[in-house]
């Protein structure tokens, strides 16, 4: 090619003549990326794909997917209109384990109807033989050839002491786990969270002891003052006598015995708040007490029922400390319902009486004395669990808006 004038163009700078045509660049591509694909190997690769993945057939029910052997290590045939059928999948730990789980559940459960069933079969023989009201007298002689017992006197004792037990320890632990988990310092936290955890491991005959000859002359002066102040309520009306060995200060050993209980299971419910809720609570302006009670309080509610409620078993069922604290009452003294008097308590009772146990009669009465103590530890943890299913979230009904209802109706 020649420029108008006749000439001949003049050499590019890259060395190529200036009439020299352009590279397209469809043939630099094939050239850097081989021979193009051809259309049949294209298809086997789409086909061998295919063939890996699941494969939805339609059955009498609807589409299914069929699942190919590699998965399972098994050939899985499928035809049309019949449900697939996958094969065994060789799993042995996990069928042991399940297998262990549930052996364990039904074990526990068997567990406890074995003894119901054992208390049951040995009380009804002694309670066909009872001479009085086994529900509502006070008297204890389950001997001779008619025999009379009752247990009014040691469910009152039982119930009262457990109660005050836990009306002193349960604020106790909450308090204590509140200031373990979010205002002690760190280095103070966990030797007082030791310490408190220690408390579970004294022995019963400890606490008995120390209840007794230590405990009970420094609770002197406050059964004093109780008595002065609320001496005309029967529940609070102080007896004659040295006043040692009573209702209150029993219960005031249950509470420390049962609080180490409440306090590690409270304060591990508590230090789990999700921070969110924490840090929301402090971010809209919450002072730290505030943020406990809107955010951590709800949020522990059922732990803290929970822990309360073992801790109110404990206190139904010790007996050694009870035991050597408690002052048993003479036969032919008039029975006193106040805290400030001696009792027995179930477990006491049938403790201090197992010499007794000489004849079925009398066996068969403690065991009913037994049996109703069974009833009403498993009667308490019943609640409990009604109570944490209920306190747990999304275990309420919300409320319903009564004016709100009113007024619609009234519009209607």
């Amino acid at each position: 090619m020649s420029s108008p004038d006749g000439t001949a163009p003049p050499d590019r700078p890259d060395g190529k003549a200036a009439g020299q045509e352009e590279p397209r660049i469809e043939d630099l591509v094939h050239e850097d990326a081989g021979p193009a694909p051809r259309f049949e190997d294209l298809a086997e690769e789409h086909a061998e794909h295919e063939a890996e993945l699941p494969a939805e057939v339609m059955t009498e029910s609807g589409p299914e997917t069929a699942v190919t052997g590699a998965a399972t290590g098994t050939a899985v045939a499928t035809e049309p209109g019949k449900k697939m059928e996958l094969g065994p999948v060789g799993h042995l730990g996990d069928r042991l384990f399940s297998t262990f789980a549930r052996g364990s559940g039904a074990l526990v459960v068997l567990i406890v109807a074995f003894v119901g069933i054992f208390l049951l079969a040995l009380a009804i023989p002694a309670l066909a033989d009872d001479k009085s009201s086994f529900l509502f007298s006070r008297i204890w002689e389950p001997g001779g050839d008619q025999p009379r017992f009752g247990i009014a006197a040691m469910f009152y004792t039982t119930v009262v002491s457990s109660i005050i037990a836990m009306l002193i320890a349960v604020p106790i632990a909450i308090g204590v786990a509140l200031f373990i988990t979010y205002y002690s310092p760190k280095r103070l936290a966990q030797p007082v969270a030791y310490a408190v955890d220690l408390l579970a491991a004294v022995p019963s005959i400890i606490y008995g002891l120390w209840g007794i000859m230590f405990f009970a002359p420094i609770l002197l002066p406050v059964i004093n003052g109780l008595s002065d102040a609320l001496g005309w309520m029967p529940l609070f009306a102080k007896p004659a006598g040295d006043n040692v060995g009573v209702v209150f200060t029993a219960s005031v050993v249950l509470a420390i015995m049962i609080l180490p209980v409440v306090t590690a299971i409270s304060r591990e419910i508590f230090a789990q708040t999700p921070i969110a809720h924490r840090e929301g609570a402090l971010a809209l302006g919450a002072t730290k007490w505030e943020m406990i009670r809107m955010s951590v309080l709800p949020y522990g509610r059922s732990g803290v029922v929970s822990a309360s409620m073992l801790g109110l078993g404990r206190a139904l069922g010790e007996t050694v400390a009870v035991l050597i604290i408690l002052s048993v009452p003479n036969g032919n003294d008039p029975w006193n319902s106040s805290i400030f008097a001696g009792g027995e308590t179930f477990a006491s009772k049938i403790a201090n009486n197992a010499a007794e146990f000489d004849s079925p009669e009398k066996t068969g009465a403690y065991i009913a004395a037994g049996l109703v103590l069974f009833v009403v530890t498993f009667l308490v943890n019943s609640a409990a669990r009604i109570i944490v299913d209920r306190s747990a979230p999304g275990g309420r009904r919300p409320r319903r808006n009564r004016s709100a209802g009113a007024a619609q109706g009234a519009s209607s």
